[in-house]
Formats: C-alpha cells, structure tokens, sequence
C-alpha cells in the first residue's frame, strides 16, 4: 500500500493533474502516495510524502516539506551518502541502486549485496529501508536475506507478462524470507 509516482518528463501539460489524481486515488485507496521530485505539486495537493534523491537536495526546501506534515523520503547511492542524509533524519531511506536498473541512468556502479548489507546493519534501528534498482523476482530473495525492510520493484512487474501472476510471485517470495528470518 505504499506507492511512489516518478514522472520523467517535467514539461507533460498533465503533470499537475496526473499527480491530483494519483493522490486521490491513494486516498480512496488508503495508499501511501509519495511523490518523487515534484515537492510543491505534493504540497499543493496533498500527497502523503515526497521522494527526494541527491541532486534534489540542493534545491527542495526540507522545512517546507515539513511544515507541510510530509513525509520524506531519500535516495543514496552509497554508504557515504547514507551517511550524510542521516543528519536530515528522512521518514526512510531508499538504498540503492542494488543492481543494474532499466529505468534510469545512473551516475554511478550498482552497489551490489555486500553495501546494500553494510547499510542494513548501519540504520535498520534508524529508518524504514527500502532496497531499489535492478531487483528481479530472481534477485528479490537474495536482496530480503540483507533484512531489508522494503523492496521496491519496477520492471519485475511492468515488463512482466503477466503483472499480477508477478506481484503474487513477489509477495510469495517475500513472505518466505520473512518467515525464515
């Protein structure tokens, strides 16, 4: 029940609109809707958090977010950023990219198991974890036994054939490392 809406074009004439109704629907839905990059429009409508990576940072006003009652959300790109955004205390931190991801390109390698590990044991008592990029419904087991909190998954279920057979299949596997824990 925890959604984020990433939309890649700022210039779409239905930015604003898509973001309204995406929050809406979240709210019939009782769904926690973040909303990554566009901080003012999920002010202005609403939404139950925002998500911010590290470029973001320089230009989004944390005070305002908060004032606004928002959640806050952040991505890193390694343990160093990790490390920095923890005197900002977001509401969680996005770790990642795990793996090589279709959706974006990145500035930087993938971090693979072993950091996505480190950061685990680093701020599991600190923060909600989510591990994002590149996890696959074959990788998705390996990345839970880090004890992770969240997985995040993009084209394990758009690009799956069938996308709900998909979601059940995560669950499933998920539910599995959890109960083994």
């Amino acid at each position: 029940k925890t959604i984020q809406l990433r939309i890649k074009n700022p210039q779409s004439p239905s930015l604003e609109e898509d973001i309204e109704y995406v929050i809406m629907l979240g709210k019939k839905y009782d769904a926690r809707v973040f909303i990554n990059d566009y901080w003012q429009l999920a002010i202005k409508h609403k939404a139950y958090g925002v998500h911010l990576g590290q470029e973001d940072l320089l230009t989004a006003d944390l005070q305002q977010i908060a004032d606004a009652g928002l959640k806050l959300g952040l991505s890193t790109h390694g343990v160093f950023e990790s490390l920095l955004i923890h005197r900002i205390k977001p509401s969680y931190i996005a770790l990642g990219h795990v793996f090589a991801t279709q959706t974006k390109d990145m500035p930087s390698r993938p971090q693979g198991l072993e950091s996505l590990q480190v950061q685990v044991n680093l701020f599991e008592d600190n923060y909600p974890l989510v591990a994002i990029g590149g996890i696959s419904l074959d990788k998705a087991a390996q990345v839970a036994q880090t004890g992770i909190g969240s997985i995040a998954v993009v084209t394990a279920i758009t690009k799956a054939g069938d996308y709900k057979a998909a979601v059940k299949e995560l669950t499933t596997c998920l539910n599995q490392q959890g109960n083994e824990s």
